[in-house]
């Protein structure tokens, strides 16, 4: 069953990193919108993963069957466009151009089709494919033991806290690595799995639930460096502060639990569409706003130009590359596997 409203949760979190982008590149605004502030954009990715892998899956047996469509169903979703971005910023970092991303040699290369790290945007897709293994030792757990999914990502936080996450990055033989950025990424994913885990059965009282609790979203731009009420580090550390991992797991349940799936801000056809092309957005923006950037236009024009074209490129991808190559690969592996039976993929599982 498709949860609407979280489309519109998905294109919010790409127009976020795409505000903050574009804030740090031009200074709009004096920069109150920068300031790093695009990783709570990327944390609502990673909430909405960690959510949508524990919805989809861990009520399914966990048979090799079931791993197998669920590892094709998550490499298709995100790895081709990935490849994609990083093969052609290859090919032009080596003839001089910083278009997309800076990949300068092999061993970077290497890195980041091993996913082990990434440049600029390119960090968070590392993560993400590794969580996706790690999401299948939680499922394992769930067959027979799904309380043990609540101690091991405890004592994980709790581990990540004392630590206050290990700096883990550097190069093998010139391969880059950042286990850091993963390691930051993971409570999100964790909390993620825990509300997906109790989406079915928690029970909200009727007068809990309410329209206007979509206004919690209000509380994400009030965490921006620039515009926070904080005095602590909290505001400048982010990835690393538990109190910024309770606001933004606070506003995702309010937003998942309590706000009314019918809620006209969050389910609709615009909502629809920028979640559909969220990925592509995502991956995209940054080369068309550096290159606009460029031209001496205000800055209110650069900021129309760069959406209308960030947007218009992330639709064709979607619909050219994105989706085209999501199906292929589903189709091969399929065919290629005795094993695994034709069948269409439904729409939820191919979010």
């Amino acid at each position: 069953m498709e949860i609407r409203k979280l489309n519109t949760l998905r294109g919010l979190a790409a127009l976020i990193v795409f505000l903050t982008h574009f804030s740090d590149i031009t200074h709009w605004l004096d920069g109150a919108l920068g300031g790093g502030a695009g990783a709570y954009g990327v944390m609502l990715f990673f909430l909405l993963s960690g959510f949508l892998m524990s919805y989809l899956y861990l009520d399914k047996d966990f048979a090799s069957r079931s791993v197998k469509h669920y590892l094709v169903a998550r490499f298709a979703r995100v790895v081709p466009l990935y490849v994609l971005v990083v093969f052609a910023s290859f090919a032009l970092t080596k003839v001089g151009s910083d278009l997309l991303y800076h990949i300068p040699d092999h061993q970077a290369l290497l890195g980041h089709l091993l996913f082990l790290y990434g440049d600029s945007v390119l960090w968070s897709i590392p993560p993400e494919v590794q969580f996706y293994l790690v999401f299948v030792l939680l499922w394992a757990l769930a067959a027979n033991r799904r309380g043990y999914i609540y101690l091991l990502i405890a004592g994980c936080l709790l581990l990540l806290f004392f630590t206050n996450f290990p700096r883990i990055y550097g190069d093998i033989y010139g391969v880059p690595y950042n286990q850091f950025t993963v390691l930051r990424s993971l409570p999100y994913f964790f909390i993620g799995v825990i509300f997906g885990l109790h989406y079915r059965t928690l029970t909200i009282p009727a007068y809990l639930k309410k329209h206007r609790f979509v206004f919690v979203l209000c509380l994400i731009p009030l965490m921006y460096p620039e515009l926070s009420p904080i005095t602590s580090d909290a505001k400048n550390r982010m990835w690393l502060s538990y109190e910024v991992l309770l606001v933004m797991s606070s506003v995702f349940f309010c937003v998942v639990f309590l706000v009314p799936d019918n809620n006209i801000l969050l389910a609709n056809k615009v909502g629809d569409f920028f979640g559909k092309i969220s990925y592509s957005l995502y991956l995209l923006h940054m080369p068309v706003i550096t290159f606009i950037h460029q031209f001496d236009w205000a800055v209110e024009i650069k900021l129309i130009v760069s959406f209308v074209l960030s947007t218009a490129i992330a639709f064709v991808s979607f619909v050219c590359i994105e989706k085209p190559a999501a199906g292929l690969v589903r189709r091969s592996i399929e065919v290629c596997n005795s094993k695994l039976p034709v069948r269409g993929w439904s729409k939820a599982e191919r979010l």
